[in-house]
């Protein structure tokens, strides 16, 4: 089965990590420019951004500088994706009893349940908010990172929305019918907008945020 892009980047980043490397530092260890595999390089202008993928030379190259077979790497690049990327889960009133933290302040002991990160997919992107509409919950230059393929979005769901007209916003679905969607502000200063849905490209929900 063909590899992804999203897989085939997730398997350079999973081959650096084996090495002890950055993917700057696996670039250069196979002669390669040091942002051969920088983030900014995976994706290119568009709307939406359009995927770039490593070159044929370049997956070569790194494959001989580490030892690593063809297969070896496909076994990468699918377990990047198959496996999720989880976090230790604990509810706050469990947080503050003893035997969950070590003295490092780090996860110990049982009761711990899982949270299930966001794997890297096509369909995701990552945006930073600009202006004060969706205030205090989003500020300004906190990043977001939106999954267009979420299209089953529900009211009360944070989401992204690109309209035919060129605009991109982030807001509250306050309503949802077969033919409109109403989008709130968080900031009561900003009132709600109705838009026909033929009016939208394309609507995202909100998978995480970094502030």
């Amino acid at each position: 089965m063909p590899l992804s892009h999203s897989q085939l980047w997730s398997a350079i980043d999973g081959l650096a990590r084996r090495e002890g490397l950055t993917a700057s530092g696996l670039a250069r260890r196979a002669g390669l420019d040091a942002t051969s595999f920088n983030p900014s390089k995976r994706f290119g202008p568009g709307d939406p951004p359009r995927p770039r993928w490593p070159s044929t030379e370049s997956l070569t190259r790194i494959l001989q500088a580490t030892g690593v077979s063809l297969g070896d790497f496909a076994t990468l690049a699918r377990d990047a994706t198959e496996r999720p990327m989880t976090v230790p889960l604990l509810g706050m009133a469990q947080a503050g009893s003893d035997g969950f933290f070590d003295d490092a302040g780090l996860p110990s002991g049982e009761g711990w349940d899982e949270t299930e990160l966001p794997r890297p997919t096509d369909t995701m992107l990552s945006l930073r908010i600009t202006g004060d509409s969706m205030a205090p919950l989003y500020r300004a230059g906190d990043r977001i990172v939106v999954d267009r393929a979420a299209s089953e979005v529900r009211k009360g769901d944070r989401v992204v929305v690109r309209t035919m007209g060129g605009e991109t916003m982030a807001k509250e679905i306050a309503a949802l019918t077969t033919r409109n969607v109403t989008l709130a502000s968080i900031n009561p200063a900003y009132p709600p907008r109705t838009l026909p849905r033929r009016e939208i490209l394309w609507m995202g929900r909100i998978l995480w945020v970094s502030q």
